[in-house]
Order: C-alpha cells, then structure tokens, then sequence
C-alpha cells in the first residue's frame, strides 16, 4: 500500500474514533456513581454496536480522580466517580486494520480547576503539534522537552514518561519498551521525520497528560500527530 493511503487510513480510523467519543458524551456514559470499569465495558459495548470492534491494540484505560495521575504502564484500583470529578479515556480500537489511539478528558460537574486543566491539555497539544510541524528533523526528545515545558508555563505538571509513539497498520512495529526511538521520550536523539527499516514513512502519535499532584487531578489529550489542514 502507498504511504499517502497509509496516512488517509490512520486519519479514517481517527475519525471513526472522534465518532465513538462523540457518542460516549451524547449518551453520558461518563457519570458519577459508575465505576471505572463499568465505565470502560459500557464503552466497549458502544464500540462494538456503532463499529463492530472486538481487537484493541492497547488496554482499554478509563481513570477517575487521584488515578488520572498515574501514566499509561500504572495500573491502579477500580475507583468510582464522584461528584465534580475528573475522568480521562484512553482507547486504541482497531478499524479494518488500522490502528487509532484516542484520549480525552471529560470533567463531572462545573469545577473550574478541572475545567481549567480540561482546556489547558487540549491548547498544548495544537501548540505541540504546531511546533513539531514549524521545524525539520525534530527528534523525540525536543518534542518532549517542549511539552514539558507547555505544562509548566500553564502551571501543571507533564504526568507521563513519554509524549507519544509511533502507531500504524495492525500490528505496527512492536513498540519494546527499551526502543526509545519507538517514542516521544527524552532518550530518543532520532529525527521523528526518519523512515522505518523498509525505507517508509512512521506516523506518531502525540499525548499530552497535564497533573497537579497536590490536587490529586489529571488530564489526557491524545490523537493522530499530523499538520494542521491535513
């Protein structure tokens, strides 16, 4: 298959995840009193009726107040939602072969710091993506370094390891942990613009996850890295 139809393909499989998410909010999925995991089931039902999707290439991760601090390899107690709580979803369903990974954060009640923090990760990452477009053989490591510091000017915390990686056809290059060029991480010196071994393009995925740890919140914003317009 060609490069540009592997990158209108990961688009398609982003826009059939933006419909899902869509759908979690119109059906208020998202409430208190529901657990974590009853939450990420009733979510998978909703995929499978809309989608037909069965294969995630990730866990499917739904986290609730302190745990929305914990990063993706964190594997915390089923909490319930609360009242004016925070709640973030991390998804990588399958569509047709094509991998997506989508998060977003959804805020229970009207609490402005949570609010604040909802509208903050979602600036910084067009911010991060608008800086990784503006210069050329960017690697991993600038990447990071830039969100990190997004999440300090807005008054946060950057909450992850890393700030993305690379995502592709079901199943794209196996993402070991110690590969850090597989990442948007600090130890990865490679220009995030390089090919992979058979000479083609990689496509990234950018994450951004903003937390306050004193507060005990976080939040989650992640989506296919592509230029603005594409």
């Amino acid at each position: 298959m060609a490069n540009t139809n592997d990158l209108k393909e990961l688009i398609e499989a982003e826009k059939k995840a933006a419909l899902l998410f869509d759908e979690i909010g119109k059906q208020e999925l998202i409430c208190a009193g529901k657990t974590e995991a009853q939450i990420n089931k009733e979510v998978y039902q909703l995929a499978h009726r809309l989608f037909g999707i069965e294969k995630y290439w990730h866990k499917r991760i739904v986290r609730a107040g302190k745990n929305t601090l914990f990063p993706y390899d964190e594997n915390p107690k089923n909490r319930i939602v609360q009242k004016n709580d925070i709640v973030f979803l991390d998804f990588g369903p399958i569509f047709e072969d094509w991998e997506a990974d989508y998060g977003r954060t959804y805020v229970v009640g009207d609490d402005p710091m949570k609010l604040k923090l909802k509208e903050d990760i979602e600036k910084a990452w067009y911010r991060a993506c608008s800086f990784y477009f503006s210069k050329q053989n960017q690697t991993g490591a600038e990447l990071y370094h830039y969100c990190c510091s997004l999440a300090k000017e807005m008054g946060w915390e950057f909450g992850g390891p890393i700030a993305g990686h690379l995502i592709g056809h079901f199943p794209h290059e196996k993402l070991e942990k110690e590969i850090k060029t597989n990442y948007i991480h600090p130890e990865n010196l490679i220009s995030m613009s390089s090919p992979d071994a058979s000479g083609k393009p990689r496509f990234w995925i950018l994450e951004i996850h903003f937390v306050d740890r004193q507060k005990e919140i976080g939040g989650f914003f992640e989506q296919l890295l592509i230029a603005p317009n594409t």
